[in-house]
């Protein structure tokens, strides 16, 4: 069956006015942008906005991992803000409108969920993912012949580069895992885990600055598969332990001023104990 045909669900009263909300907002967005509207706005190009749209991105991030519900409802607002701003702009140069992405996600969100518009049958996630990839490859199969040539040179080349380096390692492990290039368990990541870190030393003792970079980055890969075999984002997981380090650190600090102290003026020793102090008490 061709799913691609088939149609989304009725809309309900709260898609409809889900619908009405971004429509205003693309109204908004239009005017900030029109003659008479904001110069700031005016001068803006799809460039321009990219740092934008990643920091808009961490802040949802943030917002997630503190549980913040208030503060994600409001950064979420401010995420869908930059593809309409993106859009905006783009429909200014005569490139696309808003309307031709949201009809592209919602035709490839049918096409790539024929278990649910279509006829094809997945019980569990498992099944869905497979599914799911079959599907990405028949895509990109359509698309190099679409472009004149065969298929695409790697299984990779679909990866964005632009992703944190983290990101694309474990997404790069992922993948080629797909394929049956990885580690057969566990226990061969950790071994191999510490071969780097004994590269790394040799590199280290060598002096070789090139070398310990390089090595430092085998190992930071390696972490990535390890990461996989874990069920653990490597991305959340930095993040996570960012967040930690800051909070822990701010009490210390903290603790020094109520004390009357500076944190430049105190020994390792005392700021060693109000770190396990605050391991305790965060």
């Amino acid at each position: 069956m061709d799913t691609s045909a088939q149609a989304p669900p009725e809309l309900n009263e709260q898609d409809r006015a889900a619908g009405e909300a971004f429509a205003r907002l693309v109204a908004i967005m239009r005017r900030l942008r029109a003659p008479g509207g904001c110069p700031w706005d005016q001068e803006q190009t799809i460039a321009s906005l990219k740092p934008y749209l990643l920091e808009e991105t961490y802040e949802v991030m943030d917002a997630i991992e503190r549980k913040d519900w208030p503060a994600l409802r409001e950064e979420l607002g401010d995420l869908l803000l930059q593809p309409v701003f993106q859009a905006e702009v783009a429909a200014s140069e005569g490139l696309f409108s808003i309307v031709e992405p949201l009809d592209a996600i919602v035709e490839k969100l049918i096409r790539r969920h024929p278990h649910v518009f279509g006829e094809v049958e997945a019980e569990t996630a498992g099944d869905v993912l497979r599914n799911w990839e079959q599907i990405k490859r028949g895509e990109r199969a359509r698309k190099a012949e679409a472009e004149g040539h065969s298929d695409e040179a790697s299984l990779l080349d679909s990866l964005p580069r632009a992703l944190p380096a983290l990101a694309e390692a474990q997404r790069i492990t992922s993948r080629a895992a797909k394929v049956g290039f990885d580690w057969p368990d566990i226990g061969e990541v950790l071994a191999k885990l510490h071969e780097e870190i004994g590269e790394l030393e040799e590199a280290r003792q060598a002096g070789d600055a090139d070398k310990v970079e390089d090595e430092f980055g085998d190992l930071l890969f390696v972490m990535a598969n390890l990461s996989r075999f874990l069920k653990v984002d490597a991305e959340q997981s930095l993040r996570r332990t960012n967040l930690k380090f800051r909070q822990r650190f701010a009490y210390v600090e903290r603790k020094l001023r109520e004390r009357g102290r500076e944190i430049q003026t105190v020994a390792l020793e005392e700021m060693e104990a109000l770190w396990q102090e605050a391991k305790h008490a965060l």
